[in-house]
Parts: structure tokens; C-alpha cells; sequence
């Protein structure tokens, strides 16, 4: 299943049990909240780890599905302008 088709089964989901798809807002603080978790079971060393971040995906291909966004595509158009970037990289000094 490419990522497209999960987005429409992540809306589908949504609209099957009753959950909020129209409220932008709302779905973008969910989706806050999730990442909020993800962090949470990282420094906290828990076995959860793999599905918090599993939700945070979930809610961002909901939130993608809602706004009419391609993710997939978003993604793949990123990933080649990131790609052809040059970036400079600073030293940063804790040191005083």
C-alpha cells in the first residue's frame, strides 16, 4: 500500500468512527499531542515507542486527507529539494 492510499484509509477510518474531520484545528493539536507522547516514550524509555509515533503519522496523513494534501507527493518533493541543498553547518560552543 503506497502512502496515498493509506491517507484515504486513515480518512475513511475517521469518518467510519465518528471522529473529527472538520475541524483543522483540532486535528493539528492532536497531532501536537501525539508528537507530545512519541517524546515522552523516547525519554522515558518506554516499549510504546513504535506506536506513539505510529499515531503521530496516523493523525498527520488524517490532517493531510482533510486539507486535500498528497502527502506522499509533499514528501517526495521535499526529499529532492532537501537533497539537492547545501547546507552549512555551525559549530556551536557550550564552552564560556
Amino acid at each position: 500500500m503506497d502512502l496515498l492510499q493509506l491517507q484515504k484509509r486513515v480518512y475513511q477510518n475517521k469518518i467510519e468512527k465518528g471522529f473529527n474531520v472538520t475541524d483543522i484545528f483540532q486535528e493539528f493539536c492532536y497531532t501536537y499531542g501525539e508528537l507530545s507522547e512519541a517524546c515522552e516514550a523516547y525519554l522515558k524509555k518506554k516499549d510504546d515507542l513504535g506506536e506513539e509515533l505510529a499515531d503521530v503519522a496516523i493523525y498527520l496523513l488524517g490532517l493531510s486527507e482533510l486539507l486535500g494534501i498528497n502527502l506522499e507527493q509533499e514528501i517526495m518533493n521535499k526529499m529532492e529539494k532537501n537533497e539537492k541543498r547545501q547546507y552549512v553547518k555551525k559549530m556551536v560552543s557550550l564552552q564560556k
